[in-house]
């Protein structure tokens, strides 16, 4: 008996050395520039991988893993990746080849469990030439004053690919909802004249926060819309929400672009900060960042008083946080939860398309509001616009006019010739255009 305790003891530690972490599943999500693949192990994951040519292929070793073959067979291609193979390595380790459709520069992590999905290894591939494209350049100025151009709103539906977002109890996941109604949001924006609408995401794939901010300055976009379903534990809360970066986020992220400089000269209008001592490049970040924050706060307000005509809203004010996609300099932008997903019946009409156009419809009406009224200099939409006047009335601080048009308290100064902030009542200031 001894004897077959101390065999039955050596097959099972074998067993569990040589498949002692399992492959169980495998995820594939193509992004128009990048493909992530994703796979579930059932504990942490040690692993290598590199690339190989003649043909294009992955290779990702495994250590003390295994996986079953109906797994592998079920990959469907997509993207860059052509389909996976697997075999044994060394005994007790896993080989997984991908194969693929041209060479890659991959890029791999490993998550933790969350409440949907126990451990992965996630690998990003890029295109081989992606990682010069994605090296920030120095954006020169183009001076084209007879050409006037569209106003462009990026439309970010949050979440996406491996990352589903908050879900409601029937299953309901946010990454699919926001993707409903920013598809319906830039459908109207493209209608509207003097306007265009720039996606962020077109599909089910995720953008990193960074390079959706990114994608935005790409576009050359005016503001940035991202949208959201909240969620919370307490399932009766419900109503919208719309957040603009607050003071904290903004300092934190001044701090982020002057540690880099040498990249920042689009967020200033083309001037390069990498040979400004570091009070002179502050002050100039901080003055984009003001007129970007009133900018933001201002469509905000707009799209939160519309907001508030389907219904009951969270937050009556428009609120300040630190989100990453927030936080662009240059870009004015804001964040819109349309509702909680987490409540049974703001799910019910998040899930219905009718609803979506209707959140759709609301976030349009307030950002084409704010934009009629503020045009930024050199777009269709200021063309022939009669030069705003705003009488000065008891009470009023310049600080409060320049938020309430969305513009900057010195453009304001400096078109009314001020030399202080001294206002007398009566008098009337003429508002400068955004961006004028």
């Amino acid at each position: 008996m001894k004897r077959f305790g101390l065999l039955l003891f050596l097959l099972l530690t074998s067993v569990a050395n040589a498949g002692s972490l399992q492959v169980n599943g495998v995820r594939l999500w193509a992004a128009p520039d990048s493909t992530r693949v994703v796979f579930d192990v059932t504990g942490p994951v040690e692993h290598q991988l590199f690339t190989l040519k003649g043909p294009d292929r992955l290779v990702i070793d495994l250590k003390h893993a295994g996986i079953d073959q109906a797994l592998v067979k079920q990959l469907q291609a997509s993207g860059v990746v052509k389909g996976l193979r697997s075999g044994p390595r060394n005994k007790d380790d896993l080989r997984l080849v991908l194969d693929l459709a041209s060479p890659v520069k991959p890029k791999s992590f490993v998550l933790k469990p969350n409440d949907q999905y126990g451990h992965r290894l996630v690998i990003d591939l890029f295109g081989a030439g992606e990682a010069s494209k994605r090296q920030p350049k120095t954006v020169k100025a183009v001076t084209e004053p007879t050409r006037l151009r569209d106003l462009v709103i990026a439309v970010d539906a949050g979440h996406g690919g491996d990352d589903p977002g908050a879900r409601g109890r029937k299953g309901t996941r946010e990454k699919d909802v926001v993707l409903g109604i920013a598809r319906k949001l830039a459908a109207l924006i493209d209608k509207e004249p003097g306007m265009k609408a720039v996606l962020v995401r077109t599909g089910d794939y995720y953008v990193g926060l960074r390079k959706r901010i990114n994608k935005a300055r790409k576009h050359r976009a005016d503001l940035f819309v991202s949208i959201h379903a909240d969620a919370f534990r307490d399932r009766r809360v419900h109503g919208s929400s719309v957040y603009v970066l607050s003071r904290r986020g903004a300092s934190s992220e001044m701090a982020r672009w002057l540690a880099a400089r040498e990249n920042a000269a689009d967020l200033v209008g083309g001037v390069s900060l990498d040979d400004k001592d570091d009070l002179l490049a502050e002050v100039l970040l901080d003055l984009a960042q003001t007129a970007t924050l009133e900018t933001s706060t201002g469509a905000a307000s707009n799209v939160l008083s519309e907001l508030k005509k389907l219904g009951k809203v969270h937050k009556r004010q428009v609120q300040h946080a630190g989100f990453v996609v927030l936080k662009s300099p240059d870009i004015p932008s804001m964040l819109v939860e349309t509702a909680f997903i987490s409540n049974p019946s703001e799910e019910n009409r998040l899930r219905n398309r009718k609803h979506q156009q209707k959140v759709a419809n609301a976030i349009f009406r307030g950002v084409r509001r704010y934009f009629t009224s503020n045009p930024p200099a050199g777009t269709r939409l200021a063309a022939g616009k009669t030069p705003r006047r705003h009488v000065v009335r008891r009470g009023d601080t310049l600080s409060h006019i320049a938020q309430r048009y969305g513009v900057s308290m010195n453009s304001l100064r400096n078109s009314n010739r001020l030399k202080g902030d001294r206002l007398l009542v009566g008098n009337v200031l003429k508002i400068p255009s955004r961006g004028g």
